[in-house]
């Protein structure tokens, strides 16, 4: 006879079941926008942080934060009042690169309306936390002729009176994780704590390779190349050759380190691996031609959530595809770690 459960107890189970809550005695309060799956929480609650508010639009992401937290993040940043944000001493946010309208105009807090940042400076503006952590894309830098920088740095320094060190290009690879993933880092500090300088963290000492990410038995054959599409691969990268371009796939060595994995285009096709363990070589999928003998597969959503420092513990009940879009928009936890660390010390909050 099956198990019957009280609807409190089944709540107190689902409760019990959540991997990453708060801690109990917290440091210091932070939100986190553009949440994603929680690469920025996750970081900061192994530091004793308390979220206290959270923000992300996407439903998929939103359901593995959920389950992985305990709390589902909110909608659309852009409806959200910043009045109603709780009080925090840390703002982080992995906000998306988009191009300001400022010609003519002075590239100052009103011309950054209409775009995404607008939504994190008004917060900022709002709110005053000690402390906030920006991450985005390497491209930045570069970005409508580095413009959409230079504005983003004028906001936060001139209209929003922060502290803000000249932002710094940081590898994932330098921290703990086999991925050569490089991103912009912008910190700020409140003015009244007297902060005028600030060094990012040093690389770690050690430099792990695939190997140590690798899963560590047999996967399913869904995840190996069938023989059709890896001479379509080898086609499509000889033609870029003959061109002298150096598009294409690429097999990363147990030894080495992955490429940047991304949402979508050669994101898996630029990560995959010789994995010979293979037994059972029947297709599960619809697939042309046959499953190749030469063990190239792609890697799996496991694999991924691990070059971007997430335990094993994080749980991943979405589909592959959204999987593998979850964890290539991701932050990578442990350089996000390692700077907010030192945020928070120069803050004086830790």
């Amino acid at each position: 006879m099956p198990e019957i459960i009280s609807k409190k107890e089944e709540n107190i189970k689902k409760k019990n079941s959540i991997p990453f809550k708060s801690p109990k005695n917290p440091k210091f309060k932070f939100i986190d926008l553009f949440a994603g799956i929680g690469g920025f929480r996750l970081a900061l609650q192994n530091l004793k942080g308390n979220c206290v508010f959270s923000s992300e639009w996407d439903k998929y992401s939103q359901q593995t934060y959920e389950l992985n937290f305990g709390d589902k993040p909110h909608g659309d940043i852009t409806e959200i009042n910043e009045k109603e944000i709780p009080e925090h001493d840390f703002l982080c946010a992995g906000f998306p690169c988009q191009a300001f309208s400022i010609a003519g105009k002075k590239g100052g807090f009103e011309d950054t309306r209409g775009t995404l940042f607008f939504d994190v400076a008004r917060i900022i503006k709002e709110k005053q936390p000690k402390v906030f952590f920006l991450e985005n894309v390497k491209g930045l830098r570069i970005h409508d002729k580095g413009r959409t920088l230079q504005t983003i740095l004028k906001v936060l320094r001139q209209d929003l009176e922060y502290y803000v060190p000249d932002p710094e290009i940081i590898n994932a690879k330098d921290y703990g994780v086999p991925q050569n993933r490089e991103r912009i880092f912008i910190v700020g500090f409140r003015k009244d704590l007297n902060v005028d300088e600030f060094q990012y963290p040093e690389p770690f000492d050690e430099q792990p390779v695939f190997e140590d990410v690798k899963e560590e038995k047999e996967v399913s054959v869904k995840y190996y190349l069938s023989t059709q599409y890896l001479t379509t691969l080898r086609n499509h990268k000889q033609r870029h050759k003959n061109k002298g371009n150096g598009f294409g796939y690429m097999i990363i060595p147990d030894d080495r380190i992955a490429n940047a994995i991304v949402v979508g285009g050669m994101g898996r096709e630029r990560n995959l691996v010789y994995d010979d363990r293979l037994t059972t070589f029947k297709p599960i999928t619809h697939i042309k031609g046959v499953v190749n003998r030469e063990g190239i597969r792609k890697m799996t959503p496991r694999e991924w959530a691990r070059l971007q420092g997430y335990p094993d513990n994080f749980k991943i009940e979405v589909s592959d595809v959204q999987a593998y879009k979850q964890f290539g928009n991701s932050v990578a936890v442990p350089a996000i770690q390692a700077t907010a660390k030192a945020v928070l010390k120069k803050a004086g909050i830790l």
